[in-house]
């Protein structure tokens, strides 16, 4: 597997939470780069060196609410 997709949102309660498209794999950091090293992490321990992706490609979805 070359690439894997994760969506990243914003916890309510703070930090953030990353579910992979492909795979079931969660994970959670209190900050972007903590986020990342978690996800680098879980992959390790998820997928035999062989099968494990090269890159890791993630979508930040952000809910923002304003007056109309």
């Amino acid at each position: 597997m070359a690439e894997i997709i994760f969506v990243v949102e914003e916890d309510l309660e703070g930090g953030y939470h990353a579910k992979a498209l492909s795979d079931a794999i969660f994970t959670e950091g209190e900050t972007l780069e903590e986020l990342k090293e978690n996800i680098r992490e879980t992959l390790q321990g998820h997928f035999e060196d062989q099968n494990r992706p090269h890159r890791v490609q993630f979508h930040l979805v952000k809910e923002e609410v304003f007056a109309a």
